[in-house]
């Protein structure tokens, strides 16, 4: 049986996850963001219990299969993402729909309306999330964070970055540096 769990965004999340399901006698075969394997279906009470633990949490167990399809396709991206190096021609939509099983019009259809914007937005949102956390953490230069990024150029990577955090690269670096 397979749960989706919405608000798993790291390893972090997926440890959590973990440690609560083994407190609540389940015992998964596979975590990774925003899904879980089980062996077997658990009981409405464990399911219950299980489903309160994780909203203290913050995360929340999903039973709707619509917004199961919008985690998958979430966790999808993040995961995606959060392997880095990806190349420059790199079509989400493809990937998406393989890794789904499902046409893209679908899912970009159904994201937009549950979501509220495209899952291209989304897709440029989590790439500048993660460029802004190499650009903190790892100390690359802007050269190899684009380049890692899967962007075609340096000025592209700086125009979307603007566009989405109202900041240049080089002034995102001295607000974190100051």
């Amino acid at each position: 049986m397979e749960l989706y769990i919405r608000n798993m965004v790291c390893n972090r999340c997926i440890m959590i996850v973990r440690q609560t399901l083994e407190e609540t006698g389940l015992h998964p075969l596979n975590i990774k963001l925003g899904e879980v394997e089980l062996a077997e279906a658990p009981a409405a009470p464990v399911l219950d219990t299980l489903k309160s633990k994780l909203e203290a949490l913050g995360f929340e167990l999903l039973d709707n299969q619509r917004q199961k399809t919008i985690e998958q396709i979430k966790s999808t991206i993040q995961r995606l993402i959060g392997q880095a190096d990806l190349e420059d021609n790199h079509k989400f939509s493809a990937l998406l729909s393989d890794a789904l099983q499902k046409e893209y019009s679908y899912l970009s259809k159904l994201f937009s309306e549950v979501e509220g914007i495209t899952i291209e937005k989304y897709v440029i949102n989590e790439k500048i999330e993660k460029v802004k956390e190499l650009m903190i953490y790892d100390k690359l230069s802007l050269n190899d964070i684009a380049f890692k990024m899967g962007y075609s150029s340096v000025a592209h990577l700086s125009a979307q970055f603007k566009k989405v955090t109202g900041f240049t690269p080089s002034a995102f670096r001295q607000l974190k540096e100051d």
